[in-house]
Protein backbone atom coordinates (compact mmCIF):
# COMPACT_ATOMS: atom_id res chain seq x y z
CA UNK A 1 0.00 0.00 0.00
CA UNK A 2 3.00 2.38 1.04
CA UNK A 3 4.32 1.52 -2.54
CA UNK A 4 1.32 2.07 -4.30
CA UNK A 5 0.70 5.32 -2.46
CA UNK A 6 4.54 6.48 -2.93
CA UNK A 7 3.72 5.87 -6.83
CA UNK A 8 1.00 7.79 -6.66
CA UNK A 9 2.23 10.96 -5.11
CA UNK A 10 5.18 11.27 -7.80
CA UNK A 11 3.03 10.63 -10.51
CA UNK A 12 1.02 13.73 -9.45
CA UNK A 13 4.45 15.73 -8.78
CA UNK A 14 4.92 14.89 -12.24
CA UNK A 15 1.43 15.35 -13.79
CA UNK A 16 0.98 18.70 -11.75
CA UNK A 17 4.85 20.18 -12.71
CA UNK A 18 4.00 18.95 -16.43
CA UNK A 19 7.51 17.63 -16.07
CA UNK A 20 8.58 14.00 -17.26
CA UNK A 21 10.86 11.73 -15.27
CA UNK A 22 14.60 10.61 -17.01
CA UNK A 23 14.95 13.55 -18.70
CA UNK A 24 19.04 13.86 -18.37
CA UNK A 25 19.59 11.50 -21.17
CA UNK A 26 20.55 7.63 -21.40
CA UNK A 27 24.33 7.48 -19.54
CA UNK A 28 23.92 5.03 -17.03
CA UNK A 29 24.91 5.27 -13.12
CA UNK A 30 27.33 2.69 -12.09
CA UNK A 31 29.31 4.93 -9.43
CA UNK A 32 28.22 7.02 -6.58
CA UNK A 33 29.89 9.89 -8.29
CA UNK A 34 27.57 8.75 -11.41
CA UNK A 35 24.28 9.39 -8.98
CA UNK A 36 25.72 12.88 -7.78
CA UNK A 37 26.51 14.04 -11.33
CA UNK A 38 23.67 12.61 -12.74
CA UNK A 39 21.75 14.67 -10.17
CA UNK A 40 23.13 17.61 -10.77
CA UNK A 41 22.61 17.41 -14.76
CA UNK A 42 18.84 18.60 -14.06
CA UNK A 43 19.60 21.06 -11.37
CA UNK A 44 17.47 24.15 -12.73
CA UNK A 45 17.78 26.82 -9.41
CA UNK A 46 15.48 29.58 -9.29
CA UNK A 47 16.10 32.78 -11.28
CA UNK A 48 17.61 35.40 -8.91
CA UNK A 49 14.27 37.32 -9.70
CA UNK A 50 12.53 34.99 -7.60
CA UNK A 51 15.06 33.94 -5.24
CA UNK A 52 18.53 34.67 -3.77
CA UNK A 53 20.69 32.14 -3.98
CA UNK A 54 21.41 29.86 -1.24
CA UNK A 55 22.71 26.19 -0.55
CA UNK A 56 20.54 23.40 0.02
CA UNK A 57 20.81 19.28 1.14
CA UNK A 58 18.34 17.01 0.10
CA UNK A 59 18.63 13.32 1.35
CA UNK A 60 16.78 11.03 -1.05
CA UNK A 61 16.89 7.08 -1.53
CA UNK A 62 16.07 4.97 -4.24
CA UNK A 63 14.91 1.38 -4.83
CA UNK A 64 16.69 -1.17 -7.29
CA UNK A 65 14.93 0.42 -10.45
CA UNK A 66 16.22 3.82 -9.93
CA UNK A 67 13.01 5.60 -8.33
CA UNK A 68 12.42 7.09 -4.92
CA UNK A 69 12.40 4.95 -1.95
CA UNK A 70 10.02 7.12 0.52
CA UNK A 71 10.09 10.78 0.56
CA UNK A 72 13.23 13.26 -0.03
CA UNK A 73 14.10 15.24 3.15
CA UNK A 74 15.46 18.58 3.04
CA UNK A 75 18.38 18.57 5.70
CA UNK A 76 20.18 21.83 5.44
CA UNK A 77 19.12 24.86 4.05
CA UNK A 78 21.11 28.51 3.97
CA UNK A 79 20.66 30.77 7.59
CA UNK A 80 20.24 34.01 5.56
CA UNK A 81 17.43 32.35 3.20
CA UNK A 82 13.73 33.80 3.32
CA UNK A 83 10.77 31.78 3.62
CA UNK A 84 10.33 32.60 0.34
CA UNK A 85 13.77 31.90 -0.84
CA UNK A 86 13.12 28.31 1.06
CA UNK A 87 10.24 27.60 -0.87
CA UNK A 88 11.88 28.12 -4.21
CA UNK A 89 14.98 26.64 -3.92
CA UNK A 90 12.53 23.45 -2.27
CA UNK A 91 10.31 23.56 -5.43
CA UNK A 92 13.70 23.57 -7.96
CA UNK A 93 15.19 20.27 -6.06
CA UNK A 94 12.16 18.46 -5.82
CA UNK A 95 11.52 19.38 -10.11
CA UNK A 96 15.49 18.05 -10.39
CA UNK A 97 14.48 14.85 -8.58
CA UNK A 98 11.33 14.49 -10.57
CA UNK A 99 13.36 15.42 -14.17
CA UNK A 100 16.15 12.80 -13.36
CA UNK A 101 14.56 10.02 -11.68
CA UNK A 102 13.92 6.47 -12.31
CA UNK A 103 17.71 6.65 -12.22
CA UNK A 104 19.41 5.19 -14.74
CA UNK A 105 21.24 2.63 -12.61
CA UNK A 106 23.76 -0.11 -14.13
CA UNK A 107 22.95 -3.60 -12.70
CA UNK A 108 25.84 -3.47 -10.23
CA UNK A 109 24.83 0.16 -8.95
CA UNK A 110 21.00 -1.08 -8.37
CA UNK A 111 22.19 -3.40 -6.04
CA UNK A 112 24.46 -1.18 -4.11
CA UNK A 113 22.53 2.08 -4.19
CA UNK A 114 18.54 0.64 -3.08
CA UNK A 115 17.93 2.07 0.28
CA UNK A 116 20.86 3.73 0.75
CA UNK A 117 20.59 7.25 1.35
CA UNK A 118 22.38 10.14 -0.77
CA UNK A 119 23.00 13.82 1.01
CA UNK A 120 22.76 15.97 -2.23
CA UNK A 121 24.19 19.11 -2.14
CA UNK A 122 22.89 21.75 -4.00
CA UNK A 123 24.96 25.38 -3.97
CA UNK A 124 23.84 28.38 -6.17
CA UNK A 125 25.68 31.00 -4.21
CA UNK A 126 28.65 32.30 -6.17
CA UNK A 127 30.81 31.96 -3.02
CA UNK A 128 31.05 30.52 0.84
CA UNK A 129 30.57 32.32 3.70
CA UNK A 130 33.90 34.79 4.07
CA UNK A 131 35.69 31.99 7.02
CA UNK A 132 37.40 34.67 8.87
CA UNK A 133 34.17 36.61 9.68
CA UNK A 134 32.22 35.32 12.80
CA UNK A 135 30.52 31.87 11.73
CA UNK A 136 27.03 32.27 11.25
CA UNK A 137 23.95 29.96 12.62
CA UNK A 138 23.53 27.41 10.21
CA UNK A 139 19.86 26.67 9.34
CA UNK A 140 18.62 22.86 9.57
CA UNK A 141 15.41 21.93 7.93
Amino acid sequence: MARRGNRLLLAAAVLLSGIPGAAAGDVEVNTIQDIFRHLRTCWKPPSPVRARPLDITVVVSFNRSGNILGHPRISYESAEASDNDRLQYRIAVMEALQRCTPMPFTDAMAGAAAGRPFAIQFRSRKTSPDKTSPPTQERRA
